[in-house]
């Protein structure tokens, strides 16, 4: 039973990554007229033919439904649009809630044909100091975020960074660091990529 599972677990792992990074567009559902380009229902979609009945139940299961939400609400975090943010932030999604090994991950790079160095943060910026520190002071964020606990923090907002400011966390290599939102005096999480001097 356990090998079953196992190997189910990775089934269903593989297509909700390979649905994850499916853009909208080329979705079965999609094509079939069941949702529009956000990821929405049509309300205009019907199931009174049998063709239109099976799509809906081949196209938009809840599991389909799962994954079009998820992809919406990843879409407003910063770079959430792109393929390889998507993945990143699925893979750290599962790496909280469950044990993959190697030769798993390996399958599903080779199955959704995401290569894991692109999830991979650079850190080259030069207001990382030594051991991952950021240099303190006052960074503008580059894109509107939900961040923290639903609050939102818009693209050229202020973010201070205080002295001795390391990573608390990480994720796929990608460092997470603390910084207070100006404007608001709100602790909120962000990456090296989502700021600027």
């Amino acid at each position: 039973m356990g090998l079953l599972k196992t190997a189910a677990d990775l089934v269903y792992t593989i297509r909700f990554l390979k649905l994850l990074v499916t853009p909208i567009t080329d979705t079965e559902a999609f094509k079939a007229g069941i949702i529009d380009e956000n990821g929405k229902k049509r309300k205009d979609f019907n199931t009174n033919s049998t063709d239109d009945r099976e799509a809906y139940r081949s196209h938009y299961t809840p599991f389909h439904r799962l994954v079009f939400n998820l992809k919406k609400i990843m879409a407003k975090a910063p770079g959430g649009q792109s393929v390889v943010a998507r993945y990143g932030a699925a893979l750290a999604l599962i790496k909280e809630h469950g044990e993959l090994s190697d030769k798993n991950l390996d399958k599903i790079h080779a199955e959704t044909g995401i290569d894991i160095l692109d999830c991979l943060a650079e850190n080259s910026q030069w207001f990382v100091l030594e051991d991952k520190q950021l240099s303190p002071g006052i960074y503008r964020i580059k894109h509107d975020t939900i961040n923290g606990l639903c609050r939102e923090v818009h693209k050229d907002d202020k973010i201070r960074v205080l002295e001795d400011t390391f990573p608390f966390d990480e994720i796929l290599g990608i460092d997470i660091y603390k910084g207070v939102h100006v404007a608001s005096q709100a602790e909120v999480y962000f990456t090296t990529g989502e700021i600027t001097r």
